[in-house]
């Protein structure tokens, strides 16, 4: 059985002084990493809302504030997230694997130089690429078609990601060479080897991409803003800003919609919880 070790060295200390310890710093914890999460869900159901009182239940219990979400296309922003976020994830996660097989099981002329690009992408701030890539998307290079307003001018550019390349490269390099020989020997080809032996082994690593892949998508703010010049293309994390601008929302109708804006990623994490914990853990048990 594994075990893990807090970084305060706190499970190594027996007695009830250290008992005691124990729960008042995991209590502290709770208080601080929970606390605003519990906060926006009490808020988002309460009917009056005290800024300046905390509470554990909501306070004259409403839905109103979801039924006037509703009234200003929160849902709407909230469907062309998903549209996004289930398309981009899909092709970045195909396009990561195939990559990663690629510079981690064959060997070609400019593969360093490969890598270097990859890793000066991740360098770069949006806001640095955000002209070159409205003038691309504008204008798309050899089809020459305009993607401004588009669904796919949200989805083609988060399809690449440098940090889901290198994370499957480095896994995929721990996968023994002698598994894909064997095969070989037995007749498989190279598409066979790659579904039926390398990818099933990375499972753990595609918890990873997907969690940290959906993440960055769905929080994606600069791109959406690019490509939707009508309000009808927006996905939440734009909408949102529209909506604490305008004076006619209310303070509860925004915390339901972060509510909602906030509830896919944690779904998205407890739904890959236990691959994103061997993925990550995996590469210090390898070394």
């Amino acid at each position: 059985m594994m075990r893990f070790d807090s970084a305060l060295g706190l499970e190594s200390r027996r007695g009830p002084l250290a008992t005691t310890l124990k729960v008042l710093v995991y209590a502290f914890m709770v208080i601080i990493f929970t606390g605003p999460l519990v906060g926006l869900l009490v808020s988002a159901f309460s009917k009056t809302l005290d800024p300046t009182r905390f509470s554990l239940w909501p306070d004259d219990f409403t839905l109103e504030n979801f039924v006037q979400a509703s009234n200003k296309n929160v849902y709407h922003y909230l469907f062309n997230s998903f549209v996004v976020v289930g398309f981009g994830l899909l092709l970045q996660m195909l396009v990561s694997v195939f990559a990663a097989y690629a510079l981690a099981r064959k060997r070609f002329r400019g593969m360093a130089f490969v890598m270097l690009i990859m890793l000066a992408t991740m360098m770069l701030p949006e806001e640095i690429i955000a002209i070159p890539l409205s003038l691309v998307l504008a204008d798309m290079p050899i089809i020459h078609a305009d993607l401004i307003g588009t669904y796919a001018g949200m989805i083609l550019p988060v399809g690449a990601w440098g940090f889901s390349i290198l994370v499957m490269t480095e896994f995929m390099k721990e996968v023994p060479v002698e598994l894909e020989e064997a095969a070989r020997i037995d007749g498989a080809g190279e598409l066979r080897i790659f579904f039926g032996i390398i990818l099933p082994l990375c499972r753990p690593a595609l918890g990873v991409i997907g969690v940290f892949g959906f993440t960055m998508i769905w929080d994606q703010y600069l791109l959406p803003l690019i490509v939707a010049p009508e309000s009808s293309m927006w996905t939440l994390p734009i909408a949102l800003r529209s909506l604490r601008s305008d004076e006619e929302v209310g303070i509860g109708v925004l915390l339901a919609a972060s509510l909602l804006a906030l509830l896919p990623s944690i779904i998205a994490f407890l739904a890959f919880q236990r691959q994103f914990m061997r993925g990550l853990t995996s590469g210090a048990i390898k070394g």
